[in-house]
């Protein structure tokens, strides 16, 4: 939707800056999707995870979450988040920031169960435990494949803003500077 007003636009350099930002907060959790993986070439879990290497996803999809909440507050604390573009721009951080802060939580739960899978005293116990890895590992890596969407969801936003910017800006170009208006009839002559 275009904006209602000159007011409700988000100053380009402002939107530019967001996109930046935004594309590569969206190419780093897409990429960490694809690359942190629990199940060997087989499509199966090794015989002995990595504890260490499934705690060190938790770690960094905690700083990726912390760097999108902190993109996400600090829009929300500027002026443009109340206007129309503005609330839809807050609407997919907002998604963007929950998603991610459901991963690491889930990352870590992983690494927990590599723990306990060396006292597991039945091979039914270690079937379940690993069951669970591997539904929370893959959960985990889906909120970082919707947090990557929704982040591209916000850039998509920004760019139809910044390309109705560039048409305003245009269709007043064209327009070209007001006429002067018409003398005033019957006004005094000196």
């Amino acid at each position: 939707m275009p904006p209602d007003s000159p007011r409700d636009l988000i100053p380009r350099d402002t939107a530019h800056r967001l996109v930046g930002a935004l594309y590569a907060l969206a190419d780093k959790t897409r990429d960490a999707a694809q690359q942190w993986e629990l199940l060997d070439e087989n499509g199966h879990v090794p015989d002995a995870p990595a504890y260490t290497e499934l705690i060190q996803h938790a770690i960094d999809a905690q700083d990726l979450s912390r760097d999108i909440l902190r993109v996400t507050a600090a829009f929300a604390r500027g002026p443009h988040h109340a206007t129309r573009v503005g609330s839809a721009v807050l609407r997919h951080l907002g998604v963007a920031a929950t998603t991610s802060s459901r991963a690491a939580p889930l990352f870590a739960e992983t690494a927990e169960c590599v723990l306990a899978l060396a006292r597991c005293a039945t091979p039914t116990d270690r079937h379940d435990l690993t069951n669970r890895m591997v539904i929370d590992h893959a959960s985990a890596r889906a909120c970082l494949r919707r947090t990557s969407e929704s982040l591209r969801n916000t850039v998509k936003e920004l760019n139809d803003h910044l390309d109705f910017q560039r048409f305003l800006t245009t269709l007043m170009r064209q327009e070209g500077p007001p006429a002067p208006p018409p003398p005033n009839p019957g006004g005094r002559h000196r």
